[in-house]
């Protein structure tokens, strides 16, 4: 027996998926997790490019552009993964 989660049931009776449900699927631990770990990787690699210069060289480094460098990411990957959940859910 499959345990779905109360916004992939929501979700799967409409035909387009709302904001909010898109959101509510985004921070559950299936989709968040992975998005971490992806936003990790990816995040580091986009600071090494852009910010690469200015830690070998010990010059400060814009703490706001290198956060954004992993929470872009993170929010591209979830969004993804809660859209693409949504428009087909698990088991159906």
């Amino acid at each position: 027996m499959t345990v779905e989660h109360p916004a992939v049931t929501a979700l799967a009776a409409s035909p387009r998926p709302s904001a909010a449900g898109i959101l509510r699927l985004m921070v559950t631990a299936r989709i968040a997790g992975p998005a971490l770990k992806v936003s990790l990787v990816v995040g580091t690699v986009l600071n090494l490019i852009n910010n690469g210069e200015q830690w070998w060289t010990h010059h400060t480094v814009n703490l706001w552009q290198a956060l954004l460098n992993y929470v872009v990411p993170f929010c591209v990957s979830s969004y993804s993964a809660a859209r693409n959940e949504a428009r087909h859910p698990p088991g159906a």
